[in-house]
C-alpha cells in the first residue's frame, strides 16, 4: 500500500515522501473520497484499526454515562443506562428495525467485516448535533457539513418499520389488528434525549411547586403496585373518567391547562420533517408520563376526541408495549396479550389505523425510571374553548431527501441539498439500509368510528391530583 509508481507530473517533495506525502497535499472532501473508495483485505482491517482506535480515544473522554451522572436531570447513571439499548434484550414477537452501530468504541466492529464505505460511516454518523433547538453543546466534530448536510446524514440513520402482522378475527373476518403501526428509531440521539429528560423533569418539579395549571400536572398517591404515575398535559385538559363535575371521558372544553412547551414544538417539528409524522395531523396537545419502577398504563384505546395517526416517543429505560383486542389482566401492573413490541429509548411508535382502533394497547409495569410523550393532534370540534392554534406549528414541509426519489414530494419548494463526493454515497447507504421512502406513508386523518374497545373507568388516576394531598386540587 505504501509503495506505487506516481503517474503524472509530481513534485519531488512529495513524490518523495510516498503515498504519505501525497495524502497531505489532499483537502478533506479528498481524503473522505479515498476513504469512500475499495481496500484490499488487509489494508482495510488495518485502516479500519486505526480508525476505530482515533474514535475509541476520542469517545472515552466524552462518554455518555458520565455526562449523564454529572447533569442536572436527577437521575442516576443506572437510570439511563439504557439508552442505547443492546442487541440482546428480552425477547418479543415482533423485531426491531436494524439498529446500527453507535459511536462507542465498544459498539463499532473492527478489522475483517467492515467495508472501507462503513469505516467512512463510521466517522460521518457520529451523535451529530443540530442546530434546531434540540441539541445542545458537544465535543463531537462535524467534519465542516452544512446544516442541511447533517440533517440529511441524521435522517438517513433513522430505522423505520411499517410491516407489523397480527391477524385476528375481528366480526368473522381475519383482520390485520397492527395495520397502521410503525415505529421510527434512532430520532433523537443521546444529547438530544439528555436535553430533553431534563425539560421533564424540570417540568415536574414546578408542577409541584404550583407553578403550572391546576389541570397540567397530576401526581396521585401512590395506593397499590401499577398505579400513581405523574402525568403533564399540555394543549388540552384529556379526562380519563368522569369526573367530579360530571364531564364524561374526552377532552374537557371548558378547562385550561399550559401550552406546548418550546423543546416539544421542536421534536414535533422534527418528526414530521423526518417523514414519522404527516404534515396533515401536526400535534397540538400532549401528554407527559413519567413512570417509577412498577409503573404501568393499563390496556386501552385513546379517545376519538385526538385524530390519528398519534405517536409516543420513549425516553430513559426500554419497555415492551402489548396490543391486541383482547387483553387481559393478570394481576395489579401486569397484562398478558398476543403481541409485545419492545420500545427502544429514543423511538417514536406511530399509532394510526386497526392499531389504533381495533388492537388494544397496555404498557405492563416498567423494569425502571420511564419517560413517554404522547402526541396528538384534538378533533376541530373537541378543541378547547380558549384554544389558540400555535403558528410555530403550522406549515412544517417534510425533508426532501433526493430529487430523484420516486416518492419525493413534488409540491414542496425546498432546494434540494447538493452532497460532497463523500456525504452522498453515506446517505445512500444509509437510506437504502433502513428501507427509506421505498412506499408511500399514507396520511390519514380522520376520525374511525370503530368505538368499541374504549378504556374503563378505572384506567387511570384522575386529573390534578398531587401526591401530597392525594386527591385533585
Amino acid at each position: 500500500m505504501m509503495n506505487a509508481d506516481f503517474p503524472g507530473n509530481l513534485p519531488d517533495s512529495v513524490t518523495g515522501e510516498g503515498i504519505i506525502g501525497l495524502l497531505k497535499t489532499l483537502n478533506r472532501d479528498e481524503v473522505f473520497e479515498v476513504l469512500s473508495q475499495g481496500f484490499c483485505p488487509h489494508c482495510e482491517a488495518l485502516l479500519g484499526k486505526r480508525i476505530v482506535d482515533v474514535v475509541s480515544k476520542r469517545m472515552s473522554k466524552t462518554s455518555l454515562s458520565s455526562d449523564l451522572e454529572q447533569g442536572s436531570t436527577g437521575c442516576s447513571t443506572k437510570d439511563v443506562s439504557s439508552l442505547y439499548p443492546s442487541e440482546n434484550g428480552s425477547e418479543s414477537i415482533i423485531k426491531l428495525p436494524h439498529q446500527q452501530a453507535t459511536m462507542a468504541a465498544t459498539t463499532v466492529s473492527t478489522p475483517n467485516s467492515v467495508s472501507s464505505k462503513q469505516l467512512a460511516r463510521v466517522v460521518m454518523n457520529s451523535d451529530i448535533l443540530l442546530n434546531d433547538g434540540l441539541g445542545g453543546t458537544s465535543p463531537v466534530i462535524d467534519n465542516g457539513l452544512s446544516e442541511e448536510q447533517k440533517e440529511h446524514i441524521r435522517f438517513s440513520q433513522v430505522g423505520r418499520k411499517k410491516d407489523f402482522v397480527h391477524m385476528e378475527k375481528i366480526n368473522g373476518k381475519s383482520t390485520n389488528v397492527l395495520k397502521g403501526l410503525e415505529l421510527h428509531t434512532k430520532v433523537f440521539n443521546a444529547e438530544e434525549h439528555k436535553k430533553i429528560v431534563e425539560c421533564v423533569y424540570n417540568l415536574q418539579r414546578m408542577g409541584q411547586k404550583g407553578q403550572l395549571r391546576e389541570c397540567t400536572y397530576s401526581e396521585p398517591r401512590k395506593w397499590m403496585r401499577g398505579k400513581g404515575r405523574v402525568t403533564i398535559q399540555f394543549g388540552c385538559c384529556y379526562n380519563y373518567a368522569l369526573d367530579k363535575n360530571g364531564n364524561p371521558p374526552g377532552i374537557v372544553r371548558d378547562e385550561e391547562v399550559d401550552p406546548l412547551p418550546p423543546l416539544f414544538k421542536q421534536m414535533i417539528k422534527r418528526m414530521v420533517r423526518w417523514h414519522v409524522l404527516p404534515p396533515t395531523c401536526v400535534p397540538n396537545s400532549c401528554i407527559v408520563n413519567i413512570y417509577d419502577e412498577g409503573d404501568c398504563i393499563p390496556p386501552h384505546i385513546d379517545h376519538h376526541d385526538f385524530l390519528r395517526p398519534f405517536c409516543t416517543v420513549s425516553f430513559l429505560t426500554e419497555c415492551n408495549i402489548l396490543f391486541g383486542s383482547s387483553l387481559k389482566i393478570v394481576s395489579p401492573g401486569e397484562f398478558s396479550g398476543p403481541v409485545s413490541i419492545p420500545l427502544p429509548v429514543g423511538s417514536v411508535l406511530i399509532l394510526n389505523g386497526n392499531g389504533a382502533d381495533i388492537a388494544k394497547h397496555c404498557v405492563p409495569a416498567v423494569p425502571g425510571k420511564r419517560i413517554s410523550i404522547t402526541f396528538r393532534r384534538m378533533d376541530d370540534s373537541k378543541l378547547p374553548y380558549n384554544f389558540s392554534s400555535d403558528p410555530e406549528l403550522s406549515g412544517i414541509k417534510p425533508l426532501i431527501v433526493s430529487p430523484s426519489a420516486k416518492s419525493t414530494p413534488q409540491s414542496h419548494s425546498q432546494r434540494p441539498v447538493v452532497y460532497s463526493s463523500f456525504v452522498k454515497p453515506i446517505v445512500q447507504q444509509n437510506l437504502h439500509r433502513n428501507g427509506h421512502f421505498l412506499e408511500n406513508k399514507p396520511e390519514e386523518t380522520g376520525k374511525t368510528k370503530n368505538d368499541l374497545f374504549l378504556c374503563g373507568k378505572d384506567d387511570f388516576p384522575p386529573l390534578g391530583g398531587v401526591k401530597k394531598s392525594g386527591s385533585r386540587q
